[in-house]
């Protein structure tokens, strides 16, 4: 399969390989949920690796290359069952005020190859906060004094959710409704007496509430510095500064779209954010990463979710225990 290094144990399966040499190995119809952030196109560079996506010489190249990998997550994905795709609009090439509508790019590839395009969560991001990152000019006050025109806003995030068409086997159910909520506003203490133990769904008045957090269109509270240790991760080769997906993000998509159990599939695993979540919350995970830094700070990330001891793939006598994937 081309991988440089695995680690496959009964919980978890990851590779440090191109995720395009690992995928096609994976089996039809077994993946319960992807959840990923891809390459933001032209937007940052992850690595010099010709394979990396993020090395496209043009946007369109790297919507070709993107192409093959939406077309495989379609085959291994169950019938009925979901993939959540992380993303936001991007700057062209170039250009100070001229963004490409790649989320739509997304939607329409995935729609290319059978997937239903179900919904869409915005994620707000703070316009100061972006603004210092970024050096964005159409986000300084002085270009607002100066000339307002090409003034631009704190673009959000986006988690857009794809449903494979059929019947899904294995419904997600919430037999007493949600009990836990990611996310920083507090919650109401007078409904905490709902929180454990409180098994009539119709008046758990916490789950109602932590529905309506989720069930929004707009996520306005999500933790934006929840995230896995990553710095130690980076490499003098990469342009700009990049941060994993918040916590929140995955943890809710999990918590809606899978069960205890399922397996999650994420084909750019970074530093293991989904696949940490993946194992905290008792699913089963498949990663890819191509970046070997990235790869080994994952490896350390997944420790973080305190799982038993680690079987390795050269255990020949244990692959009983390993998660078996292929087909």
């Amino acid at each position: 399969m081309g991988v440089i290094t695995q680690q496959i144990t009964k919980d978890y399966a990851v590779y440090n390989a191109d995720c395009l040499e690992v995928i096609p190995k994976l089996k039809d119809n077994f993946i319960h949920i992807s959840v990923y952030s891809p390459p933001f196109a032209d937007l940052y560079n992850y690595s010099s690796d010709d394979a990396d996506m993020s090395n496209c010489s043009s946007y369109g190249q790297f919507l070709e290359h993107y192409d093959f990998l939406v077309r495989q997550i379609y085959r291994v994905t169950m019938p009925g069952r979901i993939t959540a795709v992380h993303c936001m609009d991007v700057k062209k090439t170039g250009e100070k005020s001229v963004y490409l509508d790649f989320p739509g790019d997304i939607i329409r590839l995935h729609q290319k190859y059978g997937f239903t395009y179900q919904s869409r969560f915005c994620i707000w991001k703070e316009p100061f906060r972006v603004a210092l990152r970024t050096r964005a000019l159409g986000l300084t006050h002085r270009q607002l004094v100066k000339d307002s025109t090409i003034c631009t806003n704190a673009g959000p995030d986006y988690l857009l959710i794809f449903r494979k068409p059929g019947e899904n086997k294995l419904p997600v159910s919430h037999p007493v409704g949600l009990g836990d909520y990611c996310g920083e506003r507090d919650m109401p203490e007078e409904l905490l007496k709902y929180k454990n133990g409180w098994e009539d769904p119709r008046t758990n008045k916490l789950s109602q509430w932590i529905w309506r957090q989720y069930a929004s269109s707009h996520w306005d509270d999500i933790r934006i510095g929840h995230v896995l240790p990553y710095k130690e991760a980076r490499d003098a080769d990469e342009e700009k500064h990049v941060c994993p997906l918040q916590l929140d993000v995955i943890e809710r998509a999990l918590v809606l779209f899978s069960n205890p159990g399922d397996i999650v599939f994420t084909p750019f695993g970074g530093v293991g954010s989904e696949i940490y979540n993946a194992l905290k919350l008792g699913r089963r995970a498949i990663g890819v990463e191509l970046k070997p830094s990235y790869y080994r700070q994952l490896l350390k990330n997944i420790e973080l979710a305190g799982l038993p001891e680690q079987i390795t793939m050269f255990d020949e006598d244990e692959t009983e225990n390993e998660l078996d994937i292929t087909a």
